[in-house]
């Protein structure tokens, strides 16, 4: 992602870069070259200290697979892991939302961790949520993660408070177990459970519980998921 700003097609509430509006870029995506020298340059110093990575991960201030380049990114990260820090993973954090494109796909399946984003399976609370673009369809974004076969660890946001006057709260039944039905339909090889953690940018959102994210990932693991929790 540019250095200057955002580009995303989801605008979320909760985003710690900020509401898009509020971080235009007129620069583009970085280039292929740039982001192998940098990378490169980066394991090469962290290896002359022999601190070497767990895990490289492709996000950034935006949607990372909707670079151009996304694809040979993947390539180039892989080759460069290969040759600097053979035990680090490749990650991936996206709001799915290009995984259908076949390139964006294949490269998805090559990460070692590919973190897909679903905070909710009610279109009326993604839109006030997430805020994605227009076409967001919840209903193929399931399919389109299903057909991961498993190679897919589903990112999901709890919180509560308010904003605008409306309740943000996602822990209860009304969210939950639709949400739910949804994982068993995707099949993921493990779902992790997260709250804000950092400064928002809509005012009045709160963290949820300890105790909500704890009763929200036993439910997961019923179905015979594994489940991280961050509070």
């Amino acid at each position: 992602m540019p250095a200057t700003g955002k580009i995303c097609n989801f605008d979320c509430i909760y985003c710690e870069n900020g509401f898009n509006a509020d971080r235009r870029t007129s620069d583009a995506f970085a280039t292929l070259p740039t982001l192998r020298e940098a990378l490169e340059a980066k394991l090469v110093e962290m290896s002359s200290t022999g601190e070497l990575p767990d895990v490289i991960t492709l996000a950034g201030n935006g949607e990372p697979t909707a670079s151009p380049v996304f694809p040979e990114v993947v390539d180039a990260s892989i080759h460069l892991r290969d040759e600097y820090a053979p035990e680090a993973r490749i990650a991936v954090l996206s709001n799915g939302t290009y995984a259908d494109r076949p390139d964006v796909h294949r490269a998805l399946l090559r990460v070692d961790d590919n973190l897909l984003k679903l905070d909710t399976v009610n279109p009326d609370y993604i839109r006030f949520l997430d805020r994605p673009a227009k076409g967001y369809d919840i209903e193929h974004q399931i399919e389109v993660f299903a057909s991961f076969c498993g190679h897919v660890i589903i990112q999901s946001l709890f919180l509560t408070g308010t904003w605008q006057g409306h309740d943000v709260d996602n822990t209860g039944d009304t969210y939950v177990i639709p949400w739910l039905d949804a994982l068993r339909r995707i099949g993921p090889r493990s779902v992790a459970v997260y709250t804000i953690a950092r400064d928002t940018p809509a005012a009045g959102l709160r963290k949820a519980t300890p105790q909500s994210l704890d009763s929200i990932a036993r439910r997961v693991r019923a179905l015979g998921i594994d489940c991280s929790v961050s509070y």
